[in-house]
């Protein structure tokens, strides 16, 4: 297959990759199930691809996840033999407790997701038939209301036969508990989530066994040379100067996104909320912002009808110019995938 040999997923037991991808990405094998099928845990929400995207390249991002995924695929094979094809699934727990949107709406990060998504979709079949991940019963639990959103995002992505193995839960532990221990002993399921599971040390997330991800240390961070430039608008804002960008908010649920970086300089930079009846309000107070140093981002939902003022202001500056190179955009709530970029 062409895409085995561009990745050379054959060749990469054999690779070790950086180790900040062995420090950093939870997830972890915890047990079996009561049919023998592995059991991972994925604490997604200790995920800090923001952090992980300035150290190592997207391309070792997916590399890594094939290896993952070859490991997982193989164990499964391995069980099928010892307990028959029921063992032959992997059941994932994942645990959406704390996650934020924020990170996924940079740019880089955002498309690792969808390519990851994609590249599992189209190059695993023979997982989701028989033997991986989504091809057992797929756990999200803890689930916030901002899941919601991310996930009518990735389903696009997922084919009907991935999502028919998807099951949600909220944050009522009695229904998702009863659910996974219908299919797993407790004593092979982390405390954390109800079963019997512990570190020596008391530790209830199983870390011995299970990677629990966390906050990459910004020393850590190298200049990342991956960022799609030409996705950013660029531009010079003249010492004494300001530069306002209005969005249109048109649809209930719309998100405001932002992702900003300067050279050399700080900037200031705020957001002003601005209604049909002229009032204006600042959402996000003009500040002060050290995006020369790390790129800024965020989100913000919508209050409509409005228009968002979007402001980088230079005008503390009697001495330089600021460059700043920057993505703003309107993410309509039932057209995720259409994004409105910014015009000044």
């Amino acid at each position: 297959m062409e895409w085995r040999k561009q990745w050379e997923v054959d060749k990469l037991s054999e690779w070790d990759p950086p180790q900040i991808l062995n420090d950093y990405l939870p997830h972890g094998l915890c047990g079996f199930d009561k049919d023998g099928a592995p059991v991972v845990v994925v604490y997604f929400d200790a995920l800090d691809i923001y952090g992980i995207l300035h150290v190592v390249s997207r391309r070792e991002m997916i590399r890594v996840t094939i290896k993952r995924l070859e490991e997982y695929l193989n164990l499964c094979r391995e069980q099928m033999l010892k307990h028959g094809p029921a063992a032959g699934q992997v059941v994932v727990i994942f645990d959406m407790q704390g996650f934020n949107l924020r990170q996924y709406l940079w740019r880089p990060a955002g498309e690792v997701v969808i390519t990851l998504i994609q590249m599992y979709e189209a190059n695993y079949p023979e997982i989701l038939k028989n033997c991986y991940i989504i091809n057992g019963i797929l756990f999200i639990i803890i689930t916030p209301k901002v899941f919601a959103f991310a996930f009518s995002v990735a389903k696009k992505f997922m084919n009907e036969y991935t999502l028919s193995k998807i099951q949600i839960y909220k944050a009522d532990p009695a229904k998702w508990q009863a659910a996974i221990f219908s299919n797993i002993d407790r004593d092979q399921v982390p405390a954390f989530f109800g079963g019997t599971l512990k570190d020596p040390d008391g530790n209830q997330k199983f870390g011995t066994k299970i990677c629990l991800g966390g906050k990459v240390p910004k020393e850590m961070y190298v200049t990342n040379t991956e960022k799609d430039k030409e996705t950013f608008t660029t531009v010079t804002i003249k010492k004494g100067g300001k530069l306002e960008l209005d969005m249109p908010a048109h649809e209930l649920g719309s998100l405001l996104s932002w992702e900003f970086r300067t050279e050399n300089h700080d900037i200031k930079f705020g957001i002003v909320k601005k209604d049909n009846n002229g009032i204006q309000k600042e959402v996000i107070p003009i500040r002060r912002v050290a995006a020369h140093q790390l790129d800024e981002i965020g989100i913000l939902t919508c209050e409509v009808p409005s228009t968002y003022s979007v402001v980088f202001d230079n005008s503390y500056s009697i001495m330089r110019n600021k460059k700043i190179h920057y993505s703003v955009r309107i993410i309509p709530p039932s057209e995720s995938q259409e994004l409105t970029s910014a015009t000044s």
